[in-house]
């Protein structure tokens, strides 16, 4: 299963639906103006949680500089959400009108008795992100993404949420292997893909590099027009989470992490790039970066002389450049690599938004390659 391939998928389509995009400010923004960043960073430590010719096309927005979200309804007549488009995770949820948590009257709520088509149902649901918690219910309607119809869908129902305040989505859409749904749950895209909703069971991310706007997630095919080149399938290691093999981590032409080869989630949900804190830190010394609260820096003078940090997949080299890893952090630039993962596993990686913002990236399920 090691080998490249051109996609075999490419087609445009009749159907391809992009909806427009507002800007926000961002929450890191926000946090910083507040003097909270660092406060939030300490309490948020990272936890883990068709034919070809007819291709959805969603957009995304920007969420705490790097990651995505974008627009789906639920119910007859439809109730819109802004939601996450998640890799990492695989439950559909959204906050219920019964939600108690404050967090919970700054965003949309669904009503199930404002429609027909909602069932209830009699399990509860839990689920653990980077950015807090949910409790809730299950309940089963009719979910539009795009132009697909996702019939007697189930979907959780939040009666309780801890850590979203501020945040500019309303619930998370997950686009992981039904293994590691809750309570076997059969996520949206599983249950599209059975319903016949396409023939090409795969999905991409676009994630534009400097604009808000712009970035899609599509369903059911590939859209040319979004790369160039060929692109370099990888197998996918364990079908639970998108998790592959990767050879090893490297600057200026030296190994710099994941020297005997590890894992790496490909996690549109998560924001940076996140691994052991020992490896990470490793990076750091070599970028000469100084620590400050949460964070590493270096002067911003500084990053045109930065190498780049090369991701050595399936052989592979996938040059992520200092523009794209350092962000700037008022009168310095900030890091995005992120340790702590040494509780989960210290040979695993979390290749997030940052990562994914320099490739465009396909989904393969029936193959099971990215």
């Amino acid at each position: 299963m090691k080998w490249l391939v051109l996609l075999g998928l490419v087609a445009l389509s009749e159907c391809i639906v992009i909806l427009p995009l507002r800007k926000l400010k961002t929450l890191r923004e926000t946090l910083r103006e507040k003097n909270m960043l660092n406060n939030f960073l300490e309490e948020r430590a990272y936890r883990l949680s068709k034919s070809v010719s007819r291709i959805t096309t969603l957009p995304l927005r920007n969420f705490l500089d790097v990651s995505y979200v974008g627009n789906i309804t639920i119910g007859t007549p439809p109730q819109a959400f802004r939601v996450v488009f998640d890799t990492g995770s695989a439950d559909l949820w959204v906050p219920s009108i019964s939600c108690v948590s404050q967090t919970c009257k700054t965003h949309n709520t669904f009503n199930p008795e404002k429609s027909s088509s909602f069932r209830k149902g009699f399990q509860s649901i839990s689920v653990v992100y980077a950015t807090g918690i949910m409790q809730g219910y299950f309940g089963s309607d009719s979910v539009q993404v795009g132009n697909l119809v996702s019939l007697q869908q189930t979907f959780g129902l939040s009666l309780a949420e801890y850590g979203f305040d501020d945040t500019p989505f309303d619930g998370v859409l997950g686009l992981a292997f039904p293994s590691i749904s809750s309570k076997g749950a059969i996520p949206v895209f599983d249950n599209l893909w059975s319903q016949g909703a396409f023939s090409e069971p795969v999905f991409a991310f676009y994630l534009s590099k400097c604009k808000p706007e712009g970035s899609v997630v599509m369903f059911g095919g590939v859209d040319h027009r979004y790369y160039k080149g060929e692109l370099n399938w990888v197998p996918v290691s364990q079908t639970r989470h998108w998790q592959i093999s990767m050879n090893h981590i490297s600057m200026n032409g030296s190994v710099a992490a994941c020297s005997r080869g590890c894992q790496a989630f490909v996690d549109t949900g998560s924001s940076m790039i996140h691994g052991s804190t020992e490896e990470v830190n490793n990076i750091h010394k070599l970028m000469n970066a100084r620590r400050e609260g949460y964070e590493y820096v270096v002067s911003c003078d500084a990053v045109k002389t930065l190498p780049p940090v090369i991701f050595n997949i399936n052989g592979i080299d996938y040059p992520v450049p200092p523009q794209a890893y350092m962000i700037k952090v008022q009168n310095s630039c900030g890091s995005i690599f992120q340790g702590g993962l040494e509780s989960f596993s210290p040979d695993t990686w979390i290749l997030g938004d940052i990562f994914l913002r320099q490739y465009f990236s396909v989904f393969d399920r029936k193959n099971e390659r990215i």
